[in-house]
């Protein structure tokens, strides 16, 4: 027979294990207890969700300078994230599950950009550019611009409206990932500084592969290794500029090694005022 002490008894008990529940299911998204395991911030703690039909711009912004500011990594369980117009911070290491973790660029300018960043590491991201439009100022879907030490490493990248990866002035390596579908090159990197381009897939981009340039003609030292490249067009036409599967470009001591190239517009690998090259 139930008294009042049993009643509230029970009901106590009830909300108990709502609130356990909820710290439960929280914790039920894949990942979320390894990422805490390594130290990571677990970016719904912060408001932003996977899967959320608004746009998370501001939140996600939120996110990635706590994160600089505390100098930790953030992790991303799987889900799409809708965002647009990012400016990275200083320190970002973001990462979530390969395949699973979808940023996807919701029109109005740029995906993600950077400028005088001092670490920036991606791992594990899918980065979706929609085929959307990108405005003037930005040379591509992820647009990376003097960075001290970059790394971005089992990523994807598609549908990008310009370039896939734009990199200007960048030091550190791009590895493991999986880039298709950009309207201009795969990676374009301009006047680096130390890159290592290696382990890569480049396919069905409209105008090149990977691109090493430089804007005058000097030391660049960037390795292209291990890459497989293929289906890249020469949409914007020309005497040899576009349509390469790799290209050096006033880039000196530049390395290319290893590489799979097949199925070009023009040519496989092309160079041009590039000293000291080895292929």
């Amino acid at each position: 027979m139930l008294n009042r002490r049993t009643l509230l008894a029970q009901a106590a008990g009830f909300a108990a294990a709502g609130v356990f529940a909820g710290k439960a299911s929280a914790k039920s998204l894949p990942g979320i207890e390894m990422a805490a395991m390594r130290g990571s911030i677990d970016a719904t703690e912060i408001g932003v969700q996977p899967g959320a039909v608004d746009d998370q711009s501001k939140a996600f912004a939120r996110m990635l300078a706590e994160a600089s500011d505390r100098d930790q990594p953030v992790f991303l369980p799987p889900g799409t994230y809708l965002v647009s117009n990012l400016k990275l911070p200083a320190r970002v290491r973001l990462s979530g599950v390969p395949g699973a973790t979808r940023i996807v660029y919701g029109g109005n300018g740029h995906l993600m950009m950077a400028e005088q960043a001092e670490h920036i590491e991606l791992t594990g991201l899918v980065f979706d550019g929609s085929n959307r439009w990108l405005a003037d100022y930005a040379q591509g879907l992820l647009d990376l611009r003097r960075v001290a030490h970059l790394t971005i490493d089992n990523c994807q990248v598609t549908g990008s409206g310009k370039n896939g990866l734009a990199l200007e002035h960048a030091v550190g390596r791009i590895g493991r990932c999986d880039i298709s579908g950009a309207a201009d090159a795969g990676i374009y990197s301009i006047e680096a500084g130390g890159l290592e381009i290696s382990g890569n897939s480049v396919s069905d981009c409209a105008n090149g592969g990977i691109l090493v340039h430089r804007w005058q003609a000097a030391e660049d030292g960037t390795i292209v290794s291990g890459n497989r490249v293929q289906r890249i067009g020469a949409r914007s036409g020309g005497t040899g500029q576009n349509g390469n599967g790799i290209n050096a470009f006033r880039a000196g001591n530049v390395i290319i090694s290893g590489n799979v190239v097949s199925d070009c517009a023009f040519t496989a690998i092309r160079a041009n005022s590039a000293s000291n090259l080895q292929i």
